[in-house]
């Protein structure tokens, strides 16, 4: 079995590329990623299980059809996540994200190959009630630049699938939180945790505080994507991948029973003035997939994680 995965080194990738030579024994596994954030730290002590190989290449940019050869699957990470940052940089994502999935996807039907893309929950956007899947696409209100480009790639695929019979299934994944070698902390929960063991305010929006949102531990996201290929899932469908749905107040009280002393700091962000929003799982349980992540555990452990780093210097020579 050959397995190809773009953006292999990032926050989810450095965890799943861990995770699939314990899942598929005997695989070739083919990491393809630019190296743009420099996380070389993901490529280091990887499982002797695996057969890796390693291409430091860009979609966009770089010819990499020769690397797609005999593939059994294609898992497609790649792209620019920080949603806040699109605001601003709203070309330079549209150019690399939805330019990458339209690449990948054109060599996956070129070679029959199925396809697993990454979306997002944040294409829902602003929703007075429970959404889910069958949500009408006029209903969906995406509340950034990177979610509006996530709905754009999906509707390329839907058309590829409809018309010309890409194999494919786009998973809606919730905000990400756990602990990886290749982990970023731009996100809700992982950036709390950094500012509270860094004796830092906690930066909420002001409008956030009680606001409902979902979630994604990395354990969760990972096995998902494993069952997808396990039970060869590639319908032309999208699905929810949501191990909970909490308010920021929530987290707060998560973080607060591992370090009590807390300073929050309300601030302005264009992208958490939205209403609440609360996303079912339903669909990926009715397959058979359990979600195991807890938000609690998944707290502690990125906490305990940051705190051997030793930020408390016992000596006072940074003071």
């Amino acid at each position: 079995m050959k397995i190809v995965v773009t953006g292999a080194l990032g926050h989810i990738g450095s965890r799943l590329i861990r995770k699939l030579p314990l899942s598929f024994p005997n695989s070739n596994i083919i990491l393809i990623d630019n190296l743009l954030t420099q996380r070389y730290c993901s490529l280091f002590d990887l499982p002797k299980e695996g057969k890796f190989a390693f291409f430091e290449k860009d979609i966009v940019n770089q010819n990499i059809r020769h690397l797609f050869e005999n593939s059994s699957v294609v898992i497609h990470l790649a792209a620019i996540t920080d949603a806040t940052r699109s605001f601003e940089n709203a070309l330079e994502f549209e150019n690399n994200n939805f330019k990458a999935t339209k690449i990948i996807a054109d060599i996956c039907f070129e070679k029959k190959i199925p396809l697993l893309t990454l979306s997002s929950t944040s294409v829902y956007g602003s929703q007075e009630k429970i959404v889910d899947e069958n949500c009408e696409v006029s209903d969906l209100n995406p509340q950034s630049p990177y979610a509006e480009i996530k709905l754009k790639e999906e509707n390329h695929l839907r058309k590829l699938y409809e018309k010309q019979g890409l194999m494919f299934s786009s998973l809606r994944f919730g905000t990400i939180f756990g602990t990886s070698p290749g982990m970023r902390f731009h996100t809700a929960v992982n950036k709390f945790c950094w500012q509270a063991v860094s004796g830092s305010p906690l930066t909420v929006w002001k409008t956030a505080l009680n606001q409902k949102r979902p979630y994604l531990d990395l354990d969760d996201a990972v096995n998902s994507i494993v069952f997808f290929i396990k039970q060869n899932i590639f319908n032309g469908e999208v699905y929810n991948i949501v191990t909970c749905n909490a308010t920021v107040k929530e987290i707060i009280d998560c973080i607060r029973n591992n370090i009590e002393q807390l300073e929050i700091q309300f601030v302005e962000s264009k992208i958490m003035n939205q209403l609440s929003y609360n996303v079912s799982n339903k669909k990926i349980k009715s397959l058979g997939f359990k979600f195991e992540g807890n938000l609690e555990k998944g707290i502690f452990e990125t906490i305990k994680l940051i705190e051997n780093l030793n930020f408390k210097n016992k000596l006072g020579l940074y003071e």
